[in-house]
């Protein structure tokens, strides 16, 4: 019995997971409506983050500023200001549900580099992976293009899937000599707040619309987006379950394009379809082989690992 609420206690965290995941993108593109995109990348990473030092704050002796500076600072370049900023703003050119699809080429782009960089092994399951990937990149990059979708855009996409896989790859490298949660934190308001002085020099803070629909995206980043999502994330890495979190990866770009198209009417059509189903399986095999050394989400996850 106990094993069985274990279980399910799990299962619901997982889902969760992936459900804030999944739906953030449709969420964030309504939002965009209503602001510029680095002013907003900004401030729902910055307050994001200091939300999660509140819940951090007893672990503040972990923080250890002066040993850690070069990770929280390289972390938070290619996962929060290259990752965010590049993401926000492509998002102002693609559909947020094709969009979520081409940056989830990141676990594969992670198989590659860590083969690449850190000398794992690369499996056939995984070399399957990473060409599968690639060509629904290029089948959905090309269905994109003949259907007049911004080559912009695509290319942003692109780029915020490698910063993040770089990111991911590092921190697979070098993070674990950082707490998880004050890393987050830290990386989350150093490039929040970077993120936001760039917004304020290049952008107009007039040009914000204070209105319903920007205070929800904001409130979910700030509230769900960053704290509980990473909350969430580290309870399941402390019970062993990141390979687990790393494998249902792929089923992000996949709830993301459906929220898209029923919430957003965003188009769907068959080449599109194939495309997701070749970057979801690219990211099902490779996460099979490497879930237990290198999470989707950025950060390392190696089951059994205290996190909390």
């Amino acid at each position: 019995m106990v094993k069985q609420h274990s279980r399910l206690y799990t299962a619901v965290l997982i889902a969760a997971l992936v459900l804030i995941w999944g739906v953030s993108w449709p969420i964030y593109k309504i939002a965009l409506n209503y602001t510029p995109p680095v002013l907003f990348a900004g401030m729902r990473t910055f307050l994001g983050g200091l939300m999660l030092a509140l819940v951090a704050l007893p672990r503040r002796k972990q923080i250890r500023l002066k040993e850690n500076a070069k990770i929280y600072s390289i972390s938070a370049l290619f996962n929060v200001l290259l990752f965010f900023g590049l993401q926000t703003i492509g998002l102002t050119y693609l559909p947020g549900g094709l969009f979520s699809v081409l940056v989830y080429l990141q676990p594969v782009l992670v198989g590659l580099l860590a083969w690449l960089w850190l000398g794992e092994a690369m499996s056939l399951p995984k070399i399957a992976g990473l060409l599968l990937g690639f060509a629904g990149v290029a089948v959905i990059s090309a269905d994109g293009l003949s259907d007049n979708l911004s080559a912009t855009g695509i290319v942003l996409a692109l780029l915020t899937a490698v910063c993040w896989a770089f990111g991911a790859v590092y921190l697979k490298k070098d993070g674990g000599k950082a707490d998880p949660l004050w890393l987050v934190s830290i990386q989350s308001m150093t490039g929040g707040a970077i993120l936001t002085a760039i917004g304020s020099c290049a952008e107009s803070w007039t040009s914000i619309v204070w209105n319903g629909y920007y205070l929800s995206g904001l409130l979910f980043g700030v509230i769900l987006g960053v704290p509980t999502a990473w909350v969430i994330y580290f309870i399941l890495v402390r019970s062993g379950e990141a390979s687990k979190v790393a494998t249902s990866t792929f089923l992000t770009p996949l709830i993301s394009v459906i929220a898209s198209t029923l919430f957003l009417h965003e188009p769907f059509h068959a080449l599109l379809l194939v495309g997701i189903v070749m970057i979801v399986l690219s990211i099902y095999l490779v996460n099979r082989t490497a879930g237990r050394s290198v999470s989707a989400d950025g950060l390392t996850g190696t089951p059994g690992r205290k996190a909390l």
